[in-house]
């Protein structure tokens, strides 16, 4: 675990220059708006290690599937979000000398998120080899009020010397992706030109084609001021740059503001990129940084007030969650229902930067309450919208009659997970898209939603699981067999307790739903249902006997659902008896050796629990709990956030905030050695999750919201917004009890400590503890 970032409410801060963190802070500082992100390299060049990433949301390639063997069903791709033309660069050269800090002694370095206002500032002090120092100052921000721009301000100031000091703006086409199977790179030239006080490229992608433009124009400062001088043009393949030579006085600043675009044609028409990018590029620069700038933070500003987090009493609290929280923003803005959100965002290549089930399990809470309700209704329409792609996915592992299973990993809705034993075997994702849609609907009462587009997910969602069990005459029961769940350190077992649990889950709830639209909307209805070639009553009578006669193995003598057949076949040795070393063990340990352990990676059973909390008495979740959590590793960052909440649930004060710690600092303090290949995006809204659904005790029940809260002891009150069925309250919990705020022109029905309270509009109200 590392411990270099300071304390503060609002910024995350670096003080000092420490190479050994270097990727790890790129992944910190990283910056995006939902449309485009990069990682926080420097603008200067740097010959140490670093992981170059620009991305641009929704392009992708599909790079082959690299395997020592094939199998029927495999995907044939796996789809990455591409390293884009690299717009951040400013190469510095101080008197034939490039200023690169691998190589300068470093006296000072300071790197600042100011996370309030959304902008990364980072200044240093900096000698050369041959004795020049100099100071630098760098500011730069992806915009949030035009999310196809950003910018970047940058001055040198010569400390002890005069002289030449050449500054370099560039954008640079020629990049790679760090995962490349084969060390292709994955984009072709398209176009490119030298402009006066700027320039451009346009990218093409191999396969796909996507066409991207990125273009700059800059000014020149001296001493603070625009000056006008003659650039000289460099053009290279995939590359353009301007090189601006000024004389520096010694303590007197020189430097530039790039403005810069990034447009997609996933957004433009591939012959009017050219043209639009100029546009957009005059348009900011002659709108200007500062304005620009102050743009940025009111649009950051509207952001916080709707979803801050307000900890008093604990610094390392309060940063991490508004760290979690600015990045889901960064990340994902709800605009465009085409986009997703990877499990690294912007900030770095893992994973391909495809959507998983993770969107689906924890981020639709976070943008359920914090965003407007289209911002989830857009996510459950990307899958929506993919539904043939799900279809096509289980018809290609034998699967008939429109059933559909969801990709673990994709782009376009294309299964592309290049390990058979997720891709064949973790099905339960499936279940994940249609409790997304559950969720949606008790919290957002939308049910139009289920008649247009829900059911007939839901529908192909059930024949999947009605084709994925068989009958087992030995236990007269039916049993899924061959699956790996949440737990991947568990594969091809059969009768995994949470999977067996969540597919007669799904065929209840489609049953559940498709009663709704028969009444409401029967004319919806009985298209659908011809249009799918649905039969009602057989299909419909096969569900219900699955759900009758599933299987779940259960231990009686612990009286504990067992994670699946065979579990306690496994040496039990926990986790707190594994010797230090060992730890991590996707780290330490041969795969072999960590499937036949006990160890379990993230919650399974807990997860199923998580779900389906209102099914289980106060005992079996506590049972169970004790059970499975000295068992569990935690080396996936979706597992702390589950047992938070579990934990808060069973007051269980010390573990819960042991657990929220670990989720919410798990990039700041690199709890698992990962974070220099980028943040942990969706996990980030498990953070929210264990304060408002843990500590706060926040649930949608009977459509009201109810919360049973309490205070971890470090904390003297803590605050958070909960927008709900076109409401706003603003939750406060103190030593003095429960205040609610509503802050909205809607009356609204909560229940606190299990007790009604009608909160009036425009008002608040104490609840005394």
């Amino acid at each position: 675990m590392k411990n270099y970032i300071k304390p503060d409410e609002w910024s995350i801060i670096e003080e000092g220059f420490d190479p050994h963190h270097h990727q790890i802070s790129e992944s910190i500082f990283s910056l995006g708006n939902g449309r485009m992100g990069q990682r926080a390299n420097f603008e200067e060049a740097y010959s140490g290690q670093s992981l170059l990433g620009n991305y641009v949301a929704g392009v992708y390639y599909p790079d082959k599937t690299r395997v020592g063997w094939w199998k029927n069903g495999y995907p044939e791709y796996f789809a990455k979000v591409l390293n884009a033309a690299n717009w951040t660069s400013i190469d510095v050269n101080i008197d034939g000398e490039q200023l690169d800090l691998a190589k300068c002694e470093v006296s000072s370095f300071r790197r600042e998120l100011n996370m309030k206002q959304g902008y990364l500032k980072r200044n240093f002090r900096a000698k050369t080899a041959t004795g020049k120092e100099v100071e630098v100052e760098a500011i730069r921000f992806c915009s949030m009020a035009d999310d196809e721009t950003a910018a970047i301000k940058y001055t040198v100031t010569p400390l002890n010397f005069s002289g030449n000091i050449t500054l370099t703006p560039a954008i640079d086409g020629d990049v790679v992706n760090k995962d490349s199977n084969y060390d292709e790179k994955f984009w072709d030239e398209v176009s490119k030109a030298n402009q006066p006080e700027g320039g451009y490229i346009v990218m093409r992608t191999k396969k796909t084609g996507f066409e991207v433009a990125t273009g700059m124009q800059f000014t020149v400062l001296q001493n603070g001021k625009s000056v006008q001088i003659q650039a000289e043009a460099i053009n290279k393949e995939k590359y353009v740059a301007s090189k601006v030579t000024l004389q520096a006085q010694q303590g007197q600043s020189i430097g530039i503001i790039k403005y810069v675009a990034n447009l997609s044609s996933q957004n433009h028409k591939p012959e009017e990129l050219v043209d639009k990018l100029n546009a957009t590029l005059n348009r900011v620069s002659q709108k200007g940084f500062d304005t620009m700038l102050a743009e940025q933070a009111a649009a950051w500003a509207k952001k916080w007030e709707h979803n801050d987090i307000i900890i008093e009493g604990d610094v390392s609290a309060q940063q991490a969650i508004r760290f979690n929280i600015f990045q889901l923003n960064q990340t994902y803005t709800g605009e465009d229902d085409r986009l997703n959100i990877g499990p690294k965002g912007f900030t770095g290549e893992k994973y391909g930067g495809s959507t998983y089930w993770d969107t689906e399990a924890y981020c639709v809470p976070f943008y359920l309450a914090t965003a407007d309700q289209n911002v989830t209704r857009n996510l459950l329409l990307y899958r929506y919208k993919q539904l043939g792609k799900a279809i096509e996915n289980a018809a290609l592992l034998g699967f008939k009659n429109g059933a559909a299973l969801y990709p673990m990993v994709t782009m376009d809705g294309t299964e592309c997970h290049n390990e058979w034993e997720i891709t064949f075997e973790e099905i339960h994702r499936n279940g994940a898209i249609a409790y997304a849609i559950f969720n949606y609907v008790r919290y957002t009462a939308d049910e139009a939603y289920l008649a247009d587009y829900g059911l007939e997910v839901l529908l192909a969602i059930a024949r999947f699981w009605s084709q994925r069990v068989n009958w087992s005459a030995d236990k007269g029961k039916y049993v899924m067999l061959g699956v790996t769940g949440p737990n991947e350190y568990e594969n091809n077992i059969n009768n995994n307790w949470y999977t067996n649990t969540l597919a007669t889950w799904c065929m209840g709830y489609a049953l559940e739903v498709a009663e709704k639209v028969k009444d409401s909307s029967p004319e919806q209805y009985v298209a659908l249902l011809a249009r799918i070639s649905f039969d009602e009553v057989t299909e419909i009578a096969k569900f219900r006997d699955i759900i009758e006669k599933m299987y779940y193995p259960y231990d009686d003598a612990q009286q504990v659902f067992l994670q699946q057949d065979g579990y306690l076949d496994k040496e039990q040795i926990l986790v707190k008896d594994l010797p230090v070393a060992d730890r991590p063990l996707n780290q330490k340990w041969s795969w072999d050796r960590i499937l036949r352990s006990c160890y379990i990676k993230q919650a399974d059973v807990l997860q199923g629990i998580y779900f389906f909390e209102d099914r289980f008495d106060t005992e079996t979740i506590r049972r169970n709990f004790d059970f499975y959590e000295p068992r569990t590793v935690h080396e996936s960052s979706l597992s702390p956030c589950v047992h938070a909440i579990l934990a808060a649930k069973l007051g269980d004060e010390e573990r819960a905030y042991e657990f929220y710690l670990r989720t919410a600092r798990l990039d700041l303090d690199d709890y698992n050695n990962d974070t220099e290949d980028g943040c942990h995006i969706t996990s980030m809204a498990g953070t929210w999750m264990s304060v408002v659904e843990g500590f706060g005790g926040m649930r949608v029940r009977d459509g009201k919201l109810s919360f049973h809260p309490f205070i971890p002891e470090k904390w003297t009150s803590f605050s958070f917004h909960m927008g709900f069925r076109g409401a706003l309250l603003n939750v406060k919990v103190s030593r003095d009890g429960v205040q609610l705020k509503n802050l909205s022109d809607k009356t609204v029905s909560v229940v606190v400590y299990g007790k009604e309270q009608i909160v009036n509009a425009n008002t608040e109200l104490l609840i005394k503890a």
